[in-house]
């Protein structure tokens, strides 16, 4: 495989498999860019992105500026005489003067079987729909959102039970291997890119934080669902005696005819709008996760109580 002098943009976890995978495939690495250190932590100092604290154990070049409009950053990254940039996850937008600078243009990993889940939170929003599978793509980079032809696609199979955090890896590692079988073809002449099709677009929007909060008049088997695609960020959780009390795993079960909330049994079973949830992996407020009995245990849920979607 031809080398190509690469410059990679990226931020988060995600990015640093495909990363990683430039940098041993031997392409020329010219330069690394993500987004700024953001404050974590408890004393909420300044962090590096994955990408950066990646990029400099690799000994690569790291810049992190807050635009890409700046005429000088533009112009920075025009010396820097890149035949492609690599994107993944990097959270800023590439305005039209950027993606003009490298001769191959600009290609994208994005974490779903596009034109299906175009934006912000596709791993989630597959989960949470019950798709069946998802995958990788890879593809040419335009002004619009997701839109741009096609070069390369994976197709992933999603578990019944697979949480969106064990999508994410697993994605994160397809895609750096679609990357560069990607890279391989475009050097060679041998990739053509293809529109994506009309059909079939859907949006996958930014989870918001009220999305997190368990409605148990909603149908069981999309409240499980809901706890896989925000398992591990945000969390689904509901309140009950004033406290949260986060949810990380549960089974659709069929159930009696209940109103929505009521604890059916001595095993965490909560009726929902239909069926019923049996909650199996749960975490209160400053604890550790236990199962369901271990929860019990210590706050004892008699059946008959009630827990609705107000707390």
């Amino acid at each position: 495989m031809a080398a190509l002098r690469i410059l990679f943009m990226g931020t988060p976890d995600f990015a640093v498999p495909t990363l990683a995978a430039l940098h041993g495939a031997g392409h020329d690495l010219v330069g690394v860019r993500c987004q700024p250190p953001r404050p974590a932590g408890r004393g909420k100092q300044p962090r590096p992105a994955p990408v950066q604290a990646a990029a400099e154990r690799l000994a690569l070049t790291v810049e992190a500026p807050v635009s890409l409009k700046d005429r000088a950053v533009q112009t920075a990254i025009t010396a820097l005489r890149p035949d492609i940039i690599v994107v993944v996850a990097y959270g800023l937008i590439l305005p039209q003067g950027v993606l003009d600078i490298p001769r191959l243009g600009a290609v994208n990993l994005h974490a779903s079987l596009l034109p299906r889940w175009r934006g912000a939170a596709p791993i989630q929003r597959a989960i949470m729909a019950g798709d069946r599978e998802t995958g990788a793509t890879i593809m040419m980079m335009e002004a619009g959102l997701d839109t741009g032809p096609i070069l390369l696609q994976d197709v992933l199979a999603i578990g019944p039970d697979e949480t969106a955090g064990e999508l994410h890896d697993r994605l994160a590692v397809a895609g750096a291997e679609l990357m560069i079988s990607a890279l391989d073809g475009l050097a060679a002449g041998r990739l053509e890119p293809r529109p994506q099709p009309a059909e079939g677009v859907t949006y996958a929007e930014k989870i918001s934080k009220a999305e997190a909060r368990l409605d148990f008049s909603a149908p069981a088997i999309e409240l499980k669902r809901r706890i896989q695609g925000l398992n591990p960020v945000p969390g689904a959780w509901f309140e009950i005696d004033g406290e949260r009390v986060k949810v990380h795993a549960a089974v659709a079960v069929d159930g009696p005819e209940a109103k929505s909330g009521m604890v059916l049994d001595d095993h965490l079973t909560l009726a929902c709008g239909t069926g019923a949830l049996r909650l199996t992996s749960v975490q209160r407020q400053g604890k550790a996760v236990t199962t369901a009995a271990e929860f019990l245990h210590g706050f004892p849920l008699g059946t008959g109580r009630q827990i609705d979607a107000s707390g």
